[in-house]
């Protein structure tokens, strides 16, 4: 590493686009997701949901080397594995059924998970999914 450089010349730039981020949240997340997260942000943290949206879906879903179906096989493994965070893991269930996963494969992720995270974990998130898979084939009805 050069030490006689600022580091905005020495380090890559990231790709953060705002109208992008809004685009993938579209894309991925229903309107029930959504609403139950990013209106109750704004009055608590203003501005920090769309930091969100911005970095997240504008920068770190943007980024080359995982397809939408990998990043959201890694975000079922990484909020179950966390625990505690059942309004999350049951919208990126519905996301995942949004970019074309099936409810097999969603389910498959908790089964894959136990030896790793513990039954118990994996018990937890499949009963996130299940409720979540059930929602979606309630309003699929409709």
């Amino acid at each position: 590493m050069r030490t006689n450089s600022a580091l905005s010349d020495i380090l890559t730039r990231s790709r953060l686009d705002r109208d992008e981020g809004y685009r993938m949240l579209q894309l991925l997340q229903d309107e029930a997701t959504q609403q139950a997260t990013l209106p109750g942000l704004e009055q608590i943290a203003p501005g920090w949901a769309d930091w969100i949206i911005t970095a997240l879906f504008g920068g770190t879903y943007l980024r080359e080397g995982l397809s939408l179906r990998d990043r959201q096989l890694v975000n079922l493994a990484a909020l179950t594995t966390l625990g505690g965070v059942d309004p999350q893991l049951g919208g990126h269930v519905r996301t995942g059924l949004r970019i074309g996963m099936t409810q097999q494969q969603i389910v498959e992720v908790f089964v894959h998970l136990a030896p790793y995270v513990g039954v118990p974990r994996a018990l937890a998130g499949l009963r996130v999914a299940a409720e979540a898979l059930a929602d979606t084939q309630r309003e699929d009805a409709r």
